[in-house]
């Protein structure tokens, strides 16, 4: 399966990402806890380099313990702070402050040092489409903020919100790179919703989902629909289709609806709290 998706506005995001970035002091960036290195986009790291760094493991309640562990322990290794969130509930939210103020300590102290007190912190929020930005930017703001939407590319522009007196954040569209290299990454990106669905085969991205979660949780699509267990993807989803009555006109089969409830409940997290990849831990 190949997935590919680059709309003309993530060109122009890019650049202006690249012209705001002498203003930022820390780069915020947001990925998808299920799949964190998979959401990470690459080009952030050089746009944010000899910037301080926060990740944002977002959608953390989606995603197993072990992996939002694992994935905190890699990139805190890798010099990044990094806080868990749900930000449609706020959960973690209130470390983040503190977090902001951990990783500039340098630079507060530069500017303390020069004389200059109270300047705010400019922090740009980055991430892939759909990730939940806006979502973490008016749950943060405590105010509706930035625009918010359940399709990928909803925030077109960038946009300056003050915080308080110390944390400016510059909201940025969400955006992809041009090329997945690993289409590994592609198919993740467009199981999270990350991708506009509307491109999609959804029964050929649910049998790649249906591959990951035999490999990491066998159990958990068993347990869900309470069906024998199959290694044969195209099985699992007419046994989908069975349990769930999805039914096409002479009681066939209709494996395009079981594949969009079982696209639906992981998205939605009614499969469990699921993990997508894990970091690779040498021996």
């Amino acid at each position: 399966m190949q997935v590919q998706w680059y709309p003309g506005h993530m060109t122009k995001a890019k650049r202006m990402m690249q012209e705001n970035i002498k203003l930022i002091d820390l780069v915020i960036e947001l990925v998808d806890a299920r799949a964190p290195l998979s959401s990470k986009n690459p080009d952030i790291d050089e746009l944010g380099k000899n910037k301080f760094r926060l990740i944002l493991l977002n959608k953390a309640d989606l995603a197993s313990e072990k992996g939002n562990a694992m994935w905190t322990k890699y990139f805190e290794e890798k010099g990044y702070f990094v806080v868990k969130i749900n930000s449609r509930s706020g959960a973690g939210m209130k470390q983040i402050s503190a977090t902001i103020m951990e990783a500039c300590k340098e630079k507060i102290e530069r500017d303390r040092k020069r004389g200059i007190l109270n300047r705010p912190i400019r922090a740009m929020v980055v991430g892939i489409p759909n990730v939940g930005k806006s979502t973490f930017i008016n749950s943060f703001a405590g105010r509706a903020a930035a625009k918010t939407g359940n399709k990928p590319g909803v925030t077109k522009g960038a946009q300056w919100i003050r915080l308080n007196k110390q944390v400016e954040l510059l909201d940025t569209p969400g955006i992809l790179w041009p090329k997945f290299e690993d289409q590994a990454v592609g198919i993740k990106l467009a199981i999270l919703g990350s991708v506009n669905d509307e491109i999609l085969n959804i029964d050929e991205l649910s049998v790649e989902l249906i591959k990951l979660l035999n490999e990491y949780f066998p159990e958990v699509i068993s347990e869900r629909y309470q069906i024998g267990k199959h290694e044969e993807p195209v099985k699992v989803l007419e046994e989908i289709a069975r349990v769930r009555s999805c039914l096409l006109k002479g009681n066939e089969l209709d494996i395009s609806k079981a594949a969009s409830i079982l696209m639906e409940d992981f998205r939605s997290g009614r499969l469990g709290k699921l993990t997508l990849e894990f970091p690779q831990v040498s021996e």
